[in-house]
């Protein structure tokens, strides 16, 4: 069957914040745009999963009028606390400059989202939900023509089912990649265009977050914790975040650098057993786990931005790496590129035939205020490749002293290539979870909705079906039970523990990435499932 095709002015690559910010101030500009967003998850905000606290700069320039327009920004942030725990005290530090949150708002970022999806619909941008884009398409010359969705209805032999339909062509005369952080068709995008010549190598953390509602006399509407130090050791990147939205909900979440060396390190277990802490447990006792999450996030920062242009397109949000580390931010930056983008590509677009490759978009970024505020604190998170009281000082020294002047850039290595062999690194012995604070992998993935199409191919595809066993387990342990957050991957075994294989519960997959950046060898290659699976994050 041959794919219908749909002709566009502007493609967009996922209705999160930034794709969704970008369709609507090309809107604004010229009302005439033909513009469309594609999105893979189920409805807008499904897939979308942040702390969040965020920084309306950006959004007060897209939106001057955004309290009128009853933006869910419902909880200004009036508490900001710092601590170091250790495994039995919790010690209050100063809370970095740049952590300090006044103005700010606690929100859920999916709903953030989803009120800037029905923004963009009132505008007349067309939303496409449950279309994954699966291809990128090409012209005779070489440049971009746009992408095409997956085809829906493949089983899992790869052949076409009865219930097949064919994806659908959608071509633009320019396309904007904001497929959030490790987009798959963004990577194809880097390797044909070598958009990754002139910087330095992505770094990633991974975000694990749950929702809670607490006893409310617990609740204090507003209050923002951030802790570093245990149970993480003093050389793996890491810390939590609490944060008190409204209606006695709270936000907890744990992140760890994926350049940790450890491949006993599970992500997820530090996480479980972070909410044992006697400082922390408290507060989640009696109360009730609503919901359950995870995503990859970029923490290369500004030595880590691609090229942003290519002929037939450009890269915006996260997908190109604009969160701001020391801030704990990013949707502000994100909401900003995809402007100054917009901008670019309304201008280019308005001249007769328009610019194949929209390179002003790169030049008027550089003077925006994105550029200045990701280059002063370029060199934060490289520094705690020093580990956390070397990153401290130097974070300090460079914060306090030099305030960002320094005249040297610090560099990345790839997060794959810090995991030290199994048999150098000390073994992990966590706690078994209690079912009160804390919880195991399938149990959580159960109630973040999580489905995908059972009978389909699976979407984590391996390079070569032998490393898993031959290198991976050999060397490593097989990490990727561990650093997966949702028991996707498990070593099984014959009755008398003999033939070991890998086993993929593709089901299983939050779409958070992570396996895609931490497999040793790169052997593991995340692509988009049918649209409309995965995670579906309520309030998240």
């Amino acid at each position: 069957m041959e794919r219908e095709s749909m002709e566009f002015d502007v493609v967009v690559v996922g209705g999160g914040p930034s794709g969704l910010t970008a369709a609507i101030r090309l809107k604004q500009i010229n009302a005439d745009l033909n513009v469309c967003v594609l999105e893979k998850g189920s409805e807008v905000g499904a897939h979308i999963l942040s702390g969040a606290v965020i920084e309306t700069r950006a959004l007060a320039e897209l939106f001057p009028d955004w309290k009128e327009r009853e933006a869910p920004l419902l909880t200004p942030a009036t508490d900001d606390r710092f601590m170091f725990l250790t495994e039995s005290k919790a010690i209050r530090l100063m809370t970095p400059p740049q952590m300090n949150n006044h103005g700010n708002y606690i929100v859920s970022l999916g709903n953030f989202t989803r009120w800037l999806g029905s923004q963009a619909e009132a505008l007349g941008v067309e939303i496409f939900a449950g279309f994954a884009a699966a291809e990128v398409l090409y012209n005779e010359d070489g440049s971009v023509k746009g992408v095409a969705t997956g085809d829906m209805g493949i089983g899992k032999d790869g052949q076409p089912t009865h219930n097949h339909t064919p994806g659908v062509e959608l071509w633009a005369r320019q396309t904007i990649f904001a497929e959030g952080c490790r987009g798959s068709l963004t990577k194809t995008l880097f390797d044909r265009f070598d958009l990754r010549k002139d910087c330095e190598d992505q770094t990633y953390g991974i975000g694990i977050k749950e929702l809670w509602e607490i006893d409310p006399a617990k609740h204090k509407a507003g209050t923002i914790l951030h802790t570093v130090g245990w149970p993480l050791d003093s050389q793996t990147y890491g810390g939590s975040f609490l944060y008190h939205l409204e209606n006695n909900q709270v936000a907890v979440g744990f992140v760890v650098g994926l350049d940790y060396a450890n491949p006993h390190l599970s992500p997820f277990d530090e996480f479980q057993r972070f909410k044992t802490h006697p400082a922390i447990r408290p507060l989640f006792e009696g109360g009730r786990r609503v919901s359950y999450g995870a995503r990859a996030l970029s923490e290369g920062g500004f030595q880590s931005i691609p090229k942003l242009t290519f002929p037939g397109g450009v890269l915006v949000g996260d997908t190109a790496g604009f969160l701001n580390v020391p801030k704990i931010k990013g949707t502000h930056t994100a909401m900003k590129s995809a402007m100054v983008a917009a901008e670019a590509v309304a201008e280019a677009l308005g001249h007769e035939g328009g610019a194949n490759e929209v390179v002003t978009y790169p030049e008027h970024l550089k003077k925006s205020w994105v550029w200045s505020e990701l280059h002063t604190v370029r060199n934060i998170r490289p520094s705690f490749h020093w580990g956390l009281w070397g990153g401290i000082a130097y974070s300090a020294l460079e914060t306090y002293v030099f305030r960002g002047k320094m005249p040297w850039t610090l560099h990345h290595q790839p997060d794959h290539l810090a995991l030290k062999k199994a048999s150098e690194c000390p073994k992990i012995a966590y706690p078994k979870p209690d079912g009160v604070v804390s919880f195991d992998k399938l149990s959580s993935v159960f109630i973040s909705s999580t489905n995908h199409e059972e009978n389909q191919p699976a979407h984590l595809k391996l390079r070569d079906p032998a490393v898993p066993v031959a290198i991976n387990l050999e060397h490593y342990d097989a990490p990727e039970q561990r650093y997966c957050p949702a028991g996707v991957y498990e070593i099984v075994r014959n009755d008398d523990g003999s033939n070991p294989r890998l086993q993929i519960n593709a089901q299983n997959c939050l779409h958070c990435k992570t396996c895609d950046i931490k497999d040793p060898t790169q052997n593991i290659n995340w692509v988009v499932p049918e649209g409309g699976g995965g995670p579906n994050y309520p309030n998240m």
